[in-house]
């Protein structure tokens, strides 16, 4: 018996159960690395069906399923949630106030369970590791304190799926190369002399150099670089003033800085604050950055693309689509920096009523699309052992 096939039987009998887990886990959402409970739980469910959780430092586990091979294959779950107030109304809303399962971690990390859980006591012809892993949705992201902890060690190739409400449940979204951007954030503050807003002349106009780089930055910047890379540069927040009539000494602008090209990624930070001191010379006013790095786009390997691909078909012919590039933010992209392996977006609309979106505090997510993860990623195992190369 296949896999998957396995996995499907499995998942078939104990789906109540399934379904269980993934609401106790929407209804209990942590912040980012305050996931106690959501590692405990886990690891108890884990536990209970005879598998060895090793718990990471301070929250998250991995556990390793089948022979103890060399280079095993592993799938990744992001366990956090966000600082949202959800307002679907469902019977298993949030009861933390304030936080919530918007991005979809619950469905993501109920997928993964369900997959360890049955897989326990199966006769694996190649060793499996499942990375429950915190604090994906803050800057720099809890992967690369995965990969410090060992979450890597032993591992020759990781797969990861993403949910996608604006997917139809039971299509699988697959792209080779960028599916995500690399996402840094940066923070701008101008000084200048400040005065009386009849004399804008004596002084240096914080305010019109705040409103020269929200408006010349992003411009001056797609003339810098290859318009192919998906480059953009968005400013969310702008601070400054107290009084109509006065010009202050102090402003701050800050936004985001995204890029699917990785080289161009590279050389941001010099190429932005050149920029800057042009904009800002004019206006005699001075300038600090504050350039926070954070993620790479995540790189879709090409061969495992085709194998996640190729699994996604098995169940469905038609289930795999092309999913188009995000200019979204994800860690993931740090595994893929050591190891091949891909991400694939999972869809997750019903096909009834408006299609949501995440980081929203009304997203509701079709729970099947639990199911066809996990047999997406049993037949990921699947494809996995039947070519040699993918073990080499």
């Amino acid at each position: 018996m296949s896999i998957a096939s396995l996995v499907d039987d499995w998942l078939t009998t104990h789906r109540d159960e399934v379904i269980g887990w993934r609401r106790h886990l929407h209804a209990h959402p942590e912040l980012s690395n305050q996931e106690r409970q959501t590692t405990e739980f886990l690891a108890t469910v884990l536990r209970a069906h005879g598998l060895e959780p090793v718990l990471f430092p301070t929250t998250g586990l991995m556990v390793d399923i089948g022979p103890d091979t060399d280079q095993r294959i592993a799938f990744r779950a992001d366990i956090d949630a966000l600082p949202i107030t959800e307002v679907t109304g469902l019977e298993c809303s949030s009861l933390n106030p304030g936080v919530a399962h918007a991005c979809g971690h619950d469905v993501h990390t109920t997928i993964v369970l369900a997959l360890a859980c049955a897989l326990a006591d199966a006769d694996l012809p190649h060793g499996v590791r499942m990375l429950f892993q915190p604090a994906e949705e803050i800057v720099d992201g809890g992967a690369e304190d995965v990969i410090a902890w060992g979450g890597l060690e032993g591992v020759s190739s990781i797969f990861a799926v993403h949910v996608e409400p604006k997917l139809r449940v039971g299509r699988i979204g697959v792209r080779t190369g960028a599916i995500t951007s690399a996402t840094d954030i940066i923070e701008l503050e101008v000084h200048g002399p400040g005065g009386h807003s009849s004399r804008p002349h004596l002084s240096a106009d914080v305010i019109y150099a705040l409103g020269a780089l929200a408006t010349q930055l992003p411009a001056l910047l797609s003339r810098r670089v290859d318009p192919r890379s998906g480059t953009v540069l968005v400013f969310g927040q702008v601070d400054a003033g107290y009084a109509p009539n006065a010009i202050p000494e102090t402003g701050r602008i800050t936004g985001t800085l995204r890029t699917a090209d990785h080289t161009t990624w590279r050389t941001f930070e010099p190429l932005l604050r050149e920029l800057i001191g042009q904009v800002l010379a004019p206006t005699g006013c001075s300038y600090e950055l504050t350039y926070h790095r954070g993620v790479p786009p995540v790189l879709n390997d090409d061969v495992a693309t085709s194998l996640l691909a190729a699994a996604g078909r098995s169940g469905d012919p038609q289930a795999v689509v092309e999913a188009p590039q995000s200019s979204g933010g994800e860690d993931f992209s740090w595994y893929l920096e050591r190891v091949p392996g891909a991400m694939a977006r999972l869809g997750c609309w019903s096909g009834e009523g408006d299609r949501q979106d995440l980081h929203q505090g009304d997203l509701v997510v079709d729970e099947n699309a639990i199911f066809v993860g996990a047999r997406l990623f049993a037949a990921v195992i699947d494809e996995y052992c039947a070519v040699p190369e993918q073990r080499a």
